[in-house]
Formats: C-alpha cells, structure tokens, sequence
C-alpha cells in the first residue's frame, strides 16, 4: 500500500510534562486509523501537530513526500472534525460547509456545486437554509463532517467527533462514517477513547499509554496478541493472572497458578521468566469445565446479566476475575451457579496470550 503519511520521531512537550515520546507511524493511502488510548496519553495533542495546530519540540510530519512539519494549518492538506463540531451557529448549513471553499477562493458556481453534492452524501439535502441550532446533535455532526471533506483533503482527522451523541446514535454515525470513507481514498486519522468504536471503524489501531506508542496492528492483532497487561486490559478488558514457570518444551509451557499446574501455548517463543504474565478474555472461560486440566478454583463474587450475557465475578485467592457464559435462553440464568458458590474456571491453552511484561 502507498503512504500517504509518516510521522517520524514526533514529540512534543508542554512545560515539565512531556506529551509525545518519539512517536513513529505511517498511514496508507485510503487507510482509516485510530489513535486510540485514556484521557491524557497524548491523542489530541498528536492530532493537533499533524493539523499544525502544535508544533512539535523534534520529529517530521511527512505527507505525499513534503515535509509539513512547520507548515502552518491554511498550506495542509487536510479536514479537521472537532468534537464539539464548531459550527458557526449564524451562518446556515450551506454557509458553514462552504466556509472552506471560499477561504480558498474555489469559484462561486463550483462551491455551489461541491455544498449540494456533499450534503447528499451526507444525506442532508433540503437542510441548506436551516442554521444548526435547528438541527439534531447527528445531523449538527453530520454538517462537521460534511465541512471539512468538501474541500477533498489527503488526509480527514477526526478529534472524538461522536463523545457527544447518545449511544444509539454513536453507534448509527460511526456506520455512516465507515461507510462514506471506506472506498474513498481519503485517508483518516480517528481519535478516540473508545475501544469499540476504534474497532469498529478501522483497519489498523495505534494504542497510547503517556504519550508512548504501545502497539500497533489490526483490531485483530491488539485483541487476541496483546503484548502487555496494560493492552490485554484496555482492549477488552482481559483478565491477567501470573504464575511460577516450571517447564518449557517447545511450543508449550506449563506454570503453577493458585496451586494448580497450568498449560499456555508459547506461540511466539517468547523468552520467559521465572514469573510469567498471562491474560485471556473472559469470553474465552468455561465455568465448571468438565475437561479437570487447565482449570482454576474460585467462588462467585457477584453475577449480572445483561440482556443474554451473564457476566459472573469470580474470586481466586488474591484476585478476581471475570467469566463471561452466553444465555439462549430465559432458563438459563436458572443454571447459572449462585453467589458465595464454588465453582472450577477453564480454558483453552492456545487461547491464553503471554504478555512481554
């Protein structure tokens, strides 16, 4: 695939703190990405210096081959969605999406022209006159939207641009936004907090923990290989357990955990300690597992059940961990065990991931 930008080195510090760490990444052409991490790592910030909005204290900003590292906002080639939109609530719809245009001396007869073609894209026809204290939140983000690609940039970044919308309609934009993007050749930088709705629109994640890249890959990849305990616990949240190594042979490790002997598959190889991280989804857990291997002893803390998914929380010694069982039917909460109950935890040896940590 083509690179449509590179990002090398990049940091930036404010005072004291120091925001971006020798940052590096590269988007493809046509590439939807997300910056994805917890509030402060360093996701807006990032943003703001691909914008120009930041300078960065070291690094490049490489876009098409040209360095725009300290261009400023006006010479880049990209879109910018805010995430409280910012509209200019005098001018109407078609005002506001043809603000851009005009900035950049398009003529009059093509703006027209661009404003109509965009707001069918964005399914907002007929909506031209109206100012956006007139409209709904979706539509107020569709016109965020619709501003920022008339004027055909390399590169749209989104700044958490669905954080103020109600679920269902978090979950309607995103699809929308997929679906406009996916084909158009125009790549896409997404930041958000939010692991679901990164994977949901993406084809790779970058993942910041304090302004350090932490892994990048497919949803994919950061989900089932995590490399640390902080990515098996902010994607999907993980439950992570530990045990003493007592034998490697090949592809199969076995571990002591709670006094009981535990088999992983080493996939990678990875050259181990005596202690030894693991983590495994809690979907990927068998309550009373009639398999007696691979199986950990604990008693059930506290169960919810949400809609047809029990979510039991089940304490072994010194932790607790959460087991996920899917419900077909009203019954089946019936079987599920009761709290203060004994019950054997299992899984699968390949299914657990070692973490590098």
């Amino acid at each position: 695939m083509i690179e449509l930008l590179t990002v090398e080195g990049l940091s930036k510090s404010f005072g004291t703190v120091q925001a971006l760490k020798d940052i590096s990444f590269s988007v493809a052409k046509g590439e939807l990405f997300s910056v994805l991490g917890p509030s402060g790592c360093g996701k807006t910030t990032l943003l703001r210096c691909i914008a120009g909005l930041e300078t960065p204290g070291n690094g490049r900003i490489v876009v098409n081959g040209e360095n725009i590292t300290m261009l400023p906002p006006n010479k880049r080639d990209n879109g910018f969605v805010f995430q409280n939109y910012a509209l200019f609530p005098t001018m109407t719809v078609a005002q506001n999406i043809a603000f851009g245009l005009e900035l950049r001396k398009i003529p009059r007869a093509e703006i027209l022209n661009r404003v109509s073609d965009i707001l069918e894209m964005v399914g907002l026809s007929g909506y031209e006159s109206r100012k956006p204290n007139q409209l709904s939140g979706g539509q107020q983000q569709r016109v965020a939207l619709a501003r920022a690609m008339v004027i055909r940039p390399s590169i749209m970044l989104f700044d958490e641009p669905l954080s103020n919308l109600d679920a269902k309609l978090r979950v309607e934009m995103r699809s929308e936004i997929r679906n406009i993007f996916s084909g158009s050749g125009i790549s896409s930088i997404y930041v958000t907090h939010d692991q679901e709705e990164a994977f949901a629109l993406s084809n790779k994640v970058m993942l910041l923990k304090d302004g350090i890249i932490q892994q990048i890959g497919s949803p994919q990849e950061l989900y089932f290989s995590p490399l640390t305990s902080f990515i098996a616990s902010f994607i999907g949240g993980s439950n992570i357990l530990e045990g003493k190594l007592q034998n490697s042979q090949g592809q199969f490790v076995t571990l002591e955990v709670y006094n009981k002997v535990i088999t992983l598959c080493n996939r990678h190889f990875k050259k181990l300690k005596h202690k030894v991280k693991f983590s495994i989804h809690p979907e990927q857990l068998t309550l009373n597992s009639k398999d007696s291997s691979n199986c950990l002893e604990g008693i059930v803390r506290d169960i919810e059940v949400i809609g047809s998914v029990a979510r039991l929380f089940v304490k072994l010694q010194d932790r607790e961990i959460i087991v996920k069982n899917q419900i077909t039917k009203e019954e089946g909460i019936k079987r599920l065990p009761r709290v203060k109950e004994k019950v054997r935890i299992g899984f699968n040896p390949e299914e657990a991931v070692i973490l590098e940590d």
